[in-house]
């Protein structure tokens, strides 16, 4: 064989070596990854999130997994004859509603992410919130028209325990945790905010990064007359725009907002809807979507607590 001949699987091999830098600054740091929307619910792209995150602690990284279910939980509550109500963006919850929360949380949308990640080996574990007190919450009453609105199982977190968590992913696993918290006296279970609960996850585990997998680009520049996506915002730059945002990316950005400002490095909204986001965000050096960074070491402000608006 000619040895000017090039190899055909040469592109391969830049590819790989293009995610050296990256793979060596992530190798043994935490990621959060919030799973939701269309990712979620179209097989392709389910199967390449699960691939994507066995890669991920196949590379050295330590995957913590949350999702929620909005459209599995509404398809029950229809199929139950219960209405779905939703109020300041948040779901109405009843105690019934709840009861179906949980069963399709746990039950459903968890069993069939842990079944598609543990494909590729024993390397999930399913868990709620609930399980070793990882999430405590307490009734999140949101101010609708200068009035405090009972909302019913919505939780406001209040506390975080990631022992569990930990312990999981010293033994080498991947947790994937549903959004679902139980109050201090254990009296009640809630409903929880699945960008909300990933954001705290991340600042309480010290996470390098948090990914939140949305069905958009990232946050546009100029929407809606532009498509341009904002690649790189700081904290500070991030605050300002979130009046400005519609409902859907208020939680998922305020959720990045309070992991950069405690400690997590960076926060990133990314299009779940492309086959293998999660890869191409990490490991190249375009990445895709929009990431947030923290303020420079002199600004000192806190920024909002998890629950705030």
């Amino acid at each position: 064989m000619s040895a000017a001949r090039k190899h055909t699987a040469l592109p391969k091999a830049q590819t790989l070596i293009e995610a050296l830098p990256w793979l060596t600054r992530h190798h043994g740091k935490t990621v959060v990854i919030k799973f939701g929307g269309n990712a979620m619910i179209d097989e392709e792209l389910k199967a390449a999130f699960a691939q994507d995150v066995v890669f991920l602690r196949h590379a050295g990284l330590k995957p913590v997994v949350v999702h929620g279910g909005g459209p599995q939980i509404s398809a029950q509550l229809d199929k139950q004859g219960l209405v779905s109500e939703f109020k300041a963006g948040l779901r109405v919850t009843t105690p019934e509603a709840m009861d179906v929360v949980r069963m399709v949380l746990a039950g459903q949308v968890q069993r069939e992410l842990v079944g598609l990640l543990n494909q590729h080996g024993p390397l999930a574990v399913g868990m709620t919130g609930e399980d070793a007190h990882t999430i405590t919450a307490t009734q999140h009453r949101p101010t609708i028209d200068g009035e405090s609105v009972d909302i019913g199982r919505v939780g406001e977190i209040t506390a975080i325990d990631t022992g569990a968590i930990q312990a999981l992913l010293d033994d080498g696993r991947i947790p994937v945790v549903s959004s679902i918290a139980r109050s201090a006296d254990d009296h009640h279970v809630y409903n929880v905010n699945a960008d909300t609960a990933a954001a705290a996850l991340a600042a309480a585990l010290n996470a390098e990064t948090l990914m939140v997998l949305t069905d958009v680009e990232g946050l546009y520049e100029d929407w809606p007359h532009s498509d341009d996506v904002i690649s790189r915002l700081t904290a500070s730059e991030l605050e300002k725009l979130l009046p400005e945002l519609s409902s859907g990316m208020v939680p998922k950005m305020q959720g990045c907002l309070h992991a950069v400002r405690n400690g997590v490095e960076t926060a990133r909204v990314i299009d779940g809807r492309v086959q293998h986001s999660i890869l191409l965000e990490i490991f190249t050096d375009e990445g895709i979507g929009t990431m947030v960074v923290p303020d420079a070491p002199i600004d000192v402000h806190t920024g909002p607590e998890l629950g705030e608006s």
